[in-house]
């Protein structure tokens, strides 16, 4: 998994607005999350403590 581009200075980033993409910020580090592998399907994001813990990933089949 490839990450942005981050500047330590002023705490940003740079990401690439052409590619579609889900991402979370955690202390300070950018994460991309993982696509389902056939392109249908759920990202659910779960939060505790006010922060991103984890995420799941549902795949769904199309015929």
């Amino acid at each position: 998994m490839k990450q942005a581009a981050v500047n330590i200075e002023t705490m940003k980033a740079e990401i690439d607005l052409m590619k579609n993409a889900t991402y979370i910020v955690k202390d300070g580090t950018i994460h991309e999350i993982i696509k389902p592998e056939s392109g249908y399907g759920k990202q659910i994001i779960n939060w505790q403590g006010h922060k991103p813990c984890n995420v799941k990933l549902e795949t769904d089949i199309k015929f």
